[in-house]
């Protein structure tokens, strides 16, 4: 016969029951809430960043600044393809996006003449990344400085914040600011633009190296290949005309010859004895091309073509990248098509006539 427990007893047991039940539950939740703590903070730290609001000023820093910030960066570019920064002019809408930035991209070297009224116009107060900053800057002759209206360009801000915190280069109207001519340069560029943007993000660091890597290994082969193209054509035949002075540093990288029509600006009018003197060099040195620029007319280029029976080449880009979807739309792309219009004449690629 079974033996029945008091009510009482039953009772008691059941509370325990339900005592240690809540107990148990109680240091459960504890220890899921205590460990749910670092896992919130984890999810937090992984959670996307925002992407850094950045402005280039013209196009070839802007695709440099795409080609190394990828998906972590929000990117304006104020001289866009095909458009002249020599003579540009803000809008609102560029004051408008340099004011919500955090990284302003600039050249420097007296490039950007209208910069300092549009930082003034902005009240922009973040970092100002020099990406010209330790390149070795080359200079025009006293003729090339006095025939040159770019020269009145004014300096660019000193209070530009370069990646590595160094002075500014010297800002004179001698200097040639178009370094981005020389891939070594473009380098240069590259490691800048990295750690200004490491700088500003430094949670995307891997990320920001490892692009910068791959964009420099780039640069690397194309230097190389671009030389041992240039080095099968004897150096006295690596002569041509180009419209303005912008590839002194492409010329000194590769040992090309440029005769300019005109000095650093591209909107710089040869006069007629300057024309004259061009044809005589032509005639006497048996230069073999001219080029015209993606930001001048062709209409002197075809001139001397007809008084000298020089060879007209394709078009070459200096301050401005073509639009989407062309070959010179990168910076690698420009610097490929530059290369290979040169190459093409100066190998004899193309009939005279």
């Amino acid at each position: 016969m079974a033996i029945r427990k008091p009510i009482s007893s039953m009772y008691s047991a059941l509370a325990s029951f339900h005592m240690g039940r809540r107990l148990v539950l109680g240091s459960m939740l504890s220890g899921l809430l205590i460990a749910s703590v670092p896992v919130a903070q984890a999810a937090q730290a992984l959670a996307p960043a925002k992407p850094v609001k950045v402005v280039a000023t013209f196009s070839i820093l802007g695709d440099m600044v795409k080609e190394i910030g990828g998906e972590y960066v929000e990117l304006t570019t104020i001289v866009g393809p095909n458009s002249d920064a020599h003579t540009f002019e803000p809008t609102p809408a560029d004051v408008k996006a340099l004011a919500d930035a955090q990284v302003l991209v600039l050249n420097g070297l007296d490039f950007e003449a209208w910069l300092p009224r549009l930082i003034q116009s902005a009240g922009f107060q973040g970092q100002q990344l020099l990406a010209s900053q330790g390149v070795s800057v080359l200079h025009l002759n006293p003729a090339e400085q006095a025939h040159d209206d770019h020269g009145k360009h004014a300096e660019a801000p000193k209070e530009a914040d370069a990646a590595d915190d160094h002075d500014h280069p010297q800002h004179t109207s001698d200097v040639d600011p178009h370094a981005w001519q020389s891939l070594q340069n473009g380098i240069i560029y590259a490691q800048n633009i990295r750690e200004g943007l490491i700088k500003a993000a430094p949670a995307h660091r891997a990320y920001f190296k490892g692009r910068a890597s791959v964009f420099i290994e780039q640069m690397k082969k194309l230097d190389a290949e671009i030389k041992l193209a240039f080095s099968e054509i004897p150096k006295n035949k690596r002569k041509v005309i180009s419209s303005h002075d912008a590839f002194g540093y492409f010329a000194q990288a590769y040992g090309v010859h440029f005769v300019p029509l005109a000095g650093l600006s591209s909107q710089a009018e040869p006069s007629a004895k300057e024309m004259a003197a061009v044809i005589d060099t032509i005639k006497q040195e048996g230069i073999s091309g001219v080029f015209a620029e993606n930001m001048t007319s062709s209409r002197l280029a075809s001139q001397i073509a007809r008084e000298t029976g020089a060879v007209v080449g394709g078009t070459l880009y200096s301050d401005a990248l073509d639009v989407p979807g062309q070959p010179a739309a990168s910076y690698l792309g420009l610097i490929t098509w530059n290369a290979g219009q040169l190459i093409y004449v100066l190998k004899g690629g193309l009939t005279k006539g």
